[in-house]
């Protein structure tokens, strides 16, 4: 859920303050912990390093990120797979048997 209007977006200022004076593709990975900053236009072309509880993530921004936060790009949980025999048999190539 989103702020409401009257306060505006949370920008951490901590992340505004390392973009300052770099341009966009010529600057390092900017390592950060917060997820809950909104992208703003001023953070397109960047590569963030996005802290997913183990490892930084690298999220290059782009113009269709601004208004999303920092953290929905970075998964905090990893997908393995869904189990059982069928599901194994498609990693083996093998066609499903038909009815």
């Amino acid at each position: 859920m989103s702020k409401s209007l009257k306060k505006g977006p949370y920008i951490d200022e901590r992340v505004l303050k390392k973009i300052e004076g770099l341009k966009p593709d010529s600057a390092p990975i900017i390592k950060t912990w917060s997820r809950s900053c909104t992208i703003v236009p001023e953070m397109v072309g960047f590569t963030f390093g996005v802290h997913n509880g183990k490892d930084f993530i690298p999220v290059r921004v782009t113009e269709e990120m601004v208004g999303h936060k920092l953290g929905e790009f970075s998964f905090t949980t990893k997908f393995v797979r869904h189990g059982g025999k069928m599901q194994k048999e498609i990693e083996k190539g093998v066609p499903a048997a038909t009815k």
